[in-house]
């Protein structure tokens, strides 16, 4: 499993377990909570603007609104912008882009559904999925009618699907089918999902549709058709060539049992179909079955969609971004000596493995550029120190004054 930038813990978890760094000294500990409050603050306020600037650059493409309310921001939402802006969310907030090798899987396997699912891809003008946090879990799955087995299944913690419809044009020019309570053409759809199998990423998109699988095809026709060549070639068949040529020869023959071995003929191609019948009934139950639980999980996983997914995203960056810069500036605090960057990257990524057996990839370049930029921090000969505690909190205190300027254009 691949090491990643998120940190799979809460931002009031790690700010306690790094108080205890303090134990004793009050005033650290008050003056480290103050830090922590005014950082996190002003992160929100970082966020607040950005989350302002992407719903404008979204609104011309979101799906939620109406088309004439939609048409006003036309000239105003940006593609371009938008889609920077939400990448550069999804880097904040540590989501990976999911390469087409892991789709492909996912499309071909499926860990917990047991049912093959058809997707349109030509709907889509473009579709992408990120993902971030990842875990295994035992899962009890049914292989044979009687027999469950227990599986290990890995999981995705977050999982967002990006999906770029096609304008109308199109789709009346390439004549595709599209059912229109989930195709809006022009528009951008977001969903936010928790906890999603790896190999059943295809269940989150919008126009999966279940097919029969190779097991059903054959469960299905196999029987039918041994048992219907067998019961026409030995019974029906041969009843009937029996009773045309007795009545084209004019010769007279047993009515009675020729009529019997019809009947049963007929009788078992009965039982046949009806057979049949049950077996497609059967895969059509199935199809009910997976649709309830897949809307049944999906409205329980689901996060936020679409402008909402917004706030679920900014929300996720303002906290990886404040629990790598909490950290940076609490390692290099408690360190006697200034620390290079990889020392300070191995000290805080062993933290986590000794600790708390977590074993994840620690971004100290984006955290150490987080402290640079504020004034928290400083380089001298690719050594890294900060500064203390008290002169931390009167730096951040003035770069908060400096967020508005209204006093300046008063006096000027």
């Amino acid at each position: 499993m691949k090491r990643e930038h998120y940190i799979p813990f809460d931002k009031e978890f790690l700010l306690e377990e790094q108080l205890a760094e303090f134990a004793g000294d009050e005033k650290q500990v008050e003056d480290f909570k103050k830090l922590f409050d005014i950082i996190e603050h002003y992160f929100h306020y970082e966020a607040f603007n950005l989350i302002r600037n992407i719903k404008q650059h979204y609104a011309f493409f979101d799906p939620d609104l109406h088309p004439k309310e939609r048409e006003i921001f036309k000239d105003k939402s940006d593609f371009g912008l938008f889609k920077e802006n939400l990448l550069k969310v999804l880097d904040l907030s540590n989501y990976r882009r999911v390469g087409q090798e892991t789709l492909d899987q996912a499309f071909k396997d499926s860990d917990l559904i047991g049912l093959k699912l058809a997707i349109d891809l030509d709907v889509y003008k473009d579709y992408e999925i990120y993902v971030r946090g990842q875990h295994t879990a035992k899962e009890k799955v049914s292989k044979y009618i009687f027999w469950k087995k227990k599986i290990e299944v890995e999981y995705y913690d977050r999982v967002m699907i990006y999906l770029s419809y096609h304008d109308a044009d199109y789709y009346k020019k390439n004549k595709l089918k599209k059912n229109k309570t989930l195709i809006e053409p022009g528009t951008v759809v977001l969903k936010i999902f928790k906890r999603v199998p790896k190999n059943d990423l295809e269940t989150i998109f919008p126009n999966a549709i279940p097919k029969m699988s190779l097991t059903d095809k054959l469960l299905l026709w196999v029987p039918g058709l041994v048992g219907g060549i067998s019961l026409l070639s030995t019974k029906v068949i041969p009843a009937l060539i029996t009773m045309q040529s007795a009545y084209e020869s004019g010769e007279t023959i047993d009515l009675l049992n020729s009529k019997t071995s019809l009947n049963q003929g007929l009788i078992a191609l009965g039982i046949l179909g009806a057979y049949l019948f049950r077996q497609y009934n059967n895969f059509v139950n199935k199809k009910i079955k997976y649709s309830k639980m897949l809307s049944d999980s999906l409205y329980f996983k689901n996060l936020g969609n679409n402008s909402g997914a917004f706030y679920s995203l900014l929300n996720s960056s303002e906290e990886e971004v404040l629990k790598e810069t909490i950290l940076a500036y609490s390692f290099l605090n408690k360190s006697e000596t200034p620390l290079t960057e990889d020392e300070l990257d191995h000290q805080i990524e062993s933290w986590f493995k000794t600790k708390h057996n977590t074993d994840l990839d620690f971004d100290v370049y984006d955290a150490l550029l987080k402290l640079k930029n504020s004034g928290l921090a400083f380089e001298t000969n690719g050594k890294w120190e900060v500064i203390p505690l008290d002169k931390a909190l009167v730096r951040m205190d003035e770069i908060w004054d400096g967020v508005f300027e209204y006093n300046q254009l008063v006096t000027n």
